[in-house]
């Protein structure tokens, strides 16, 4: 059917725009990036307060809410602020609200609470039905004047109100309490201040615009946070102050307490801003069970509404320096990273201390001149309404005539205007005063106040004329804050002394390190062991329970990092005065907290890494014969679990370790009493994880005992030992170099007497050789005693076994060590 009617033209066709894709996410997200920036996550440099917290302290404000209120429901308060200024939802209010509460989060609470406002342990607070609030009197200062026209206003988000674009703050609010937020692509984080610090700063500041920070630094000390504390160091706090942005250390406030019982205890009583105490000192727990902080007995928490005191108990003899340096390492210090980021007009900018305070003083005197324009406005209109006030009381007869044969009040005025010159607002007062209050005292009132307010145009007008005066107005308000408000400073700042860590208390000796079958360690200093002469019985290191025995002792710097290789092909990496000191007789303490060892597996090798060089090689020798090399490089990075050093074969195990430059030769010994030597160049480098190559062709029933490397013209001596306590020197160069792999030279001859050999050490004369039995007993030896002599010879007695005994392990003291030289 046709229709008379035509197509109507799309209507939309003619609103459509073609933009690509990527401009409009681009511009979209610019735009939301601004919105979050300028309308939620940085404060605003003249008050130092985001837009909620301004709405919800302007709604409290409005709803007559102010310090010398009742307290009101914190859901009232939220839902007005919600309601007329903030249309975002309650529980970002209320968090917000809570916060301005928290005299652990605000060095100046804004928001006097009543009810659970949280706590430094992490708790929540109460829900906004359980709580109630009012405005702090602080807040009242950053409100006041808001009624004489000081700032200006802007509509809320529906336009029903208006809300002020920023308080008029009678203090320099941004530093004072600081600020932290997160926007898009940048964030803020400005420390809290001390009232009286930062009003001291900003009054020199206007008497002497040109001064540095290092002026204003004479009356700001550095941030003050409300929870105390100390920070480290003044220069980083400069570097904040200069540019911005820095890095502060913050150190909890700790005292040591000796008690009677001869434990000292760390009695923590301030904590750094915004820590968490509750997860401190379970944290602070865990890494005593896990063996990371060592010397704690107990830890309390004894905080109550008084303060932090949080306790940490020393064990009996414990080194309480140490102590107190590992709980400053892992968790009594924080760093507080400062950005000094607010918006300036509008626009975020990182700032100075100096361009904060110069910010703040513009918006003061912006504020106080306004003010004055607002006074000055309604004084002179009250002195004008005072003239006319005057002129009727003097002529009270007439005014009364004039007003009474007026047909009404229009007419009235128009009579009185024209009578006396009156302004409408005069006229419009006489006809509307009392009769009563034309009598001829009412004179002497109406002179006196206008003189007062005369006094107070001709004030007015000269802080208007003047920048001075109206900078003295700025200067005597903030003094006069300072005196309500100021109170002591809170956070020290201490000087960066560094750390006293343990190695510091550890003195550089050499010690001697005893292990046990069962995983007991200990060290002792060597020079508990003085030298005895050979054959005699040694003296108790070690107390081993029963079915235990000692299995390796190895000598040590106190501040050497040790590469512990043991028998499972397994490397660790420990610090020599990690290992506890304990007495000659002690038994020791268990390893499991220093090396992760498995059953049955023990160390069996030991090389300090002060001094070794990338390019040398790791030498490894096996029980079942095996020999082979690995780049020192391999074993930089050890995980604390360890690594593999070497793979075995079942039923073999690592024996020995050397390290060699690739230009040595090796001797390898045996149980049974034979050695080889051979050139390091036929065994080449290889990874971790490989087996290595056939070193020695043992016989039947045989074993690797130690591995030794040597070079040509080495002028040492090969110093066997057996388990029964026999030995020898034999001169290296008597033992001939040979092709790898063979069955190798006899070195001494082994036996009922003499028993298996133990070890095989290089000596020279002047060092002193350790030798322990299974049992513990130590003896210490100069290695000149023990005969010099060639191969095949059966030795002579080292050390005195029992016959329920026999020698487990031994090391050398170098002729040249701290504890011979002293």
């Amino acid at each position: 059917m046709s229709s008379d009617i035509p197509d109507s033209p799309d209507v939309n066709a003619a609103r459509l725009e073609h933009v690509r894709i990527e401009d409009e996410m681009e511009q979209s997200y610019i735009d939301y990036a601004m919105s979050v920036i300028a309308g939620r996550a940085l404060p605003d440099v003249r008050d130092g307060l985001k837009p909620v917290h301004r709405r919800i302290l302007y709604a409290m404000h409005e709803m007559g809410v102010s310090s010398g209120s009742s307290h009101r429901k914190s859901s009232s308060i939220v839902g007005e602020t919600m309601g007329d200024y903030h249309p975002h939802g309650d529980s970002a209010i209320y968090d917000t609200l809570v916060r301005m509460a928290q005299d652990f989060s605000m060095r100046y609470p804004l928001v006097d609470g009543q009810g659970n406002f949280g706590s430094m342990d992490g708790d929540p607070p109460a829900a906004m039905r359980y709580t109630e609030a009012r405005m702090a009197p602080m807040a009242e200062e950053l409100l006041a004047d808001l009624e004489r026209d000081t700032v200006d206003f802007t509509s809320n988000y529906d336009d029903r109100l208006e809300e002020p674009e920023v308080l008029p703050a009678a203090f320099p609010n941004l530093l004072v309490n600081g600020s932290s937020g997160i926007a898009v692509g940048m964030s803020t984080n400005i420390p809290p201040h001390n009232l009286g610090e930062i009003i001291d700063a900003t009054v020199h500041l206007i008497d002497n615009p040109d001064a540095d920070i290092a002026d204003l630094m004479e009356y700001v000390k550095g941030p003050d946070f409300p929870t105390g504390a100390n920070i480290v160091g003044k220069d980083a706090i400069y570097s904040a102050y200069a540019t911005g942005r820095g890095r502060l250390t913050v150190r909890a406030e700790f005292e040591v307490e000796e008690t009677e019982s001869d434990r000292d205890r760390i009695v923590v009583t301030e904590l750094p801003y915004q820590a968490n105490k509750a997860r401190i000192v379970e944290r602070i727990a865990d890494d005593v069970n896990e063996g990371k902080i060592e010397g704690v007995a107990d830890l309390r928490d004894e905080s109550d509404r008084d303060g932090v005191r949080v306790v940490v108990e020393c064990k009996r003899g414990a080194n309480v320096e140490v102590v107190k340096n590992q709980l400053l390492e892992h968790h009594l210090e924080s760093t507080f990273g400062v950005i000094n980021l607010a918006l300036v007009d509008g626009q975020p900018e990182v700032l100075t201390l100096k361009e904060s305070l110069q910010h703040y003083v513009q918006h003061r005197r912006d504020v106080v001149r306004r003010r004055s324009e607002f006074d000055l406005q309604e004084a002179e209109d009250r002195a004008h309404i005072l003239e006319g006030r005057l002129t009727a009381v003097q002529n009270a007869e007439d005014v009364v005539e004039l007003v009474q044969e007026a047909e009404d009040r229009d007419a009235a005025k128009a009579a009185l205007g024209e009578r006396y010159d009156f302004s409408e607002a005069q006229a419009e007062h006489v006809v509307r005063i009392q009769i009563g209050s034309l009598t001829s005292a009412e004179v002497g009132e109406i002179e006196s106040e206008y003189e007062e307010v005369q006094g107070e145009i001709e004030r007015l007008t000269a802080i208007l004329e003047s920048d001075e005066k109206l900078d003295e107005v700025i200067k005597d308000e903030l003094r006069a804050i300072e005196d309500e408000y100021d109170d002591e400073r809170r956070t020290s700042i201490v000087e960066d002394t560094g750390t006293v860590t343990r190695e510091d208390l550890v003195p550089e000796e050499d010690v001697l390190v005893v292990m046990t079958a069962d995983d007991y360690i200990k060290r002792m200093p060597a020079d508990t062991f003085d030298p005895q002469r050979r054959g005699g019985k040694g003296i108790i290191g070690g107390d081993p329970k029963e079915g235990d025995r000692v299995t390796t002792i190895f000598r040590a710097h106190s501040h050497d990092y040790l590469l512990c290789f043991t028998n499972h092909g397994q490397v660790y990496r420990l610090k020599a005065y990690e290992i506890p000191e304990m007495s000659r007789t002690a038994r020791g303490k268990s390893a499991v907290n220093l090396l992760d060892l498995d059953d049955d597996e023990q160390i069996t090798a030991v090389v300090p890494t002060d001094d070794l060089d990338p390019e040398e090689s790791i030498t490894m020798a096996t029980r079942q014969g095996y020999v082979k090399r690995t780049p020192c490089s391999a074993f930089e990075n050890i995980l604390s679990t360890g690594i593999r050093a070497a793979k075995l074969e079942d039923g073999d195990e690592l024996v020995d370790v050397e390290v060699t430059d690739g230009s040595t030769d090796l001797v390898i010994a045996t149980e049974g009493g034979m050695t080889i030597r051979f050139d390091e160049s036929e065994v080449r480098e290889m990874g971790r994880s490989a087996r290595g190559v056939r070193g020695i062709d043992l016989q039947d029933d045989d074993a690797v005992a130690g591995l030794v490397a040597t070079e040509e013209g080495d002028d040492r001596a090969l110093l066997t030992v057996t388990e029964n306590g026999y030995g020898k020197r034999t001169s290296l160069a008597e033992y001939r170099c040979q092709s790898r792999y063979g069955k190798g030279l006899i070195d001494i001859k082994t036996g009922d007497r003499n028993g298996s050999v133990v070890d095989v050490k290089a000596v020279e004369e002047g060092d002193d050789v350790v030798v322990a039995s299974e049992t513990g007993q130590i003896m210490r030896c100069p290695v000149g005693d023990i005969s010099k002599v060639g191969r095949n010879t059966m030795g002579v007695v080292i050390m005195d076994v029992e016959d329920d005994d026999s020698v487990a392990c031994l090391d050398v003291l170098p002729a040249e060590t701290p504890t011979d030289q002293e």
